[in-house]
């Protein structure tokens, strides 16, 4: 499934733009460090690269399975807050995912989608045993699962990770809060995404909506890039520009 059912399907029906503003200042802008005497931990410009290609951000690791959190250890950090469930498009099996309302990363505050690795023979067999289905926007469906097979999604490894903050971003203070990006990726007039393969992570800034922060593994970058340049080199009117 591609993940524009992140925007399309949950943000539609996600909360008011708000800006949350503290001391006259966006929260994503860097401030007096000084002021700051115990360093906050889980943000989202805190990425560690590990071993084997895998990284941990907002307190879960991004990897290979056995290296992976799983979709029990996030519910361990978010709570009664996380929604565990399939969602599916039309003509798919669908994403064993989680959703995170609210959600903190460190003193950030949005909305979190988390992504699990499951069999596609499994999904549908979860599919089938469903509570019940729910339509969540257009088409997309949501799958609530049964005790059984909510207990076994706890046990899926995490591939991917969506963070929508609340707060609303823009070019300068993505640059000084997450760096340099290596890549931009203009998709059209008013969404354009910084990307950070070694951070395994595409931030896409939209002018006119919320901004979008999509992790998986470093070692799995491309499969976020791979489709914006093929986007990006089919259309004319859009541009791909590197970064020193």
């Amino acid at each position: 499934m591609k993940k524009v059912w992140i925007i399309s399907g949950l943000v539609a029906a996600s909360f008011a733009l708000g800006t949350l503003i503290v001391m006259g200042h966006d929260i994503f802008t860097p401030g007096d460090a000084s002021q700051t005497p115990v360093k906050p931990s889980g943000l989202p410009w805190q990425v560690d690269a590990l071993p084997n290609g895998a990284s941990k951000v907002m307190g879960l690791t991004l990897g290979p399975a056995g290296i992976a959190s799983t979709l029990g250890d996030a519910q361990k950090l978010w709570g009664e807050n996380t929604q565990i469930a399939i969602i599916a498009a039309p003509g798919e099996d669908g994403l064993l995912e989680a959703f995170v309302d609210p959600a903190s990363a460190g003193f950030i505050t949005g909305k979190i989608v988390i992504t699990a690795h499951l069999d596609k023979a499994d999904i549908r067999a979860m599919r089938e045993r469903a509570i019940k289905a729910e339509f969540m926007e257009s088409t997309t469906r949501k799958y609530t699962l049964t005790p059984a097979d909510l207990q076994a999604a706890m046990r899926a490894p995490i591939v991917a990770l969506s963070f929508i903050p609340q707060a609303n971003l823009d070019a300068d203070t993505i640059i000084a809060r997450f760096g340099q990006p290596a890549e931009r990726v203009r998709s059209n007039g008013h969404l354009e995404h910084f990307l950070y393969p070694a951070k395994g992570l595409d931030l896409a800034l939209d002018t006119e909506g919320k901004e979008l922060l999509q992790y998986v593994a470093p070692a799995e970058f491309e499969r976020l890039r791979q489709p914006l340049i093929k986007a990006a080199a089919s259309s004319p009117s859009t541009t791909s520009a590197s970064q020193p």
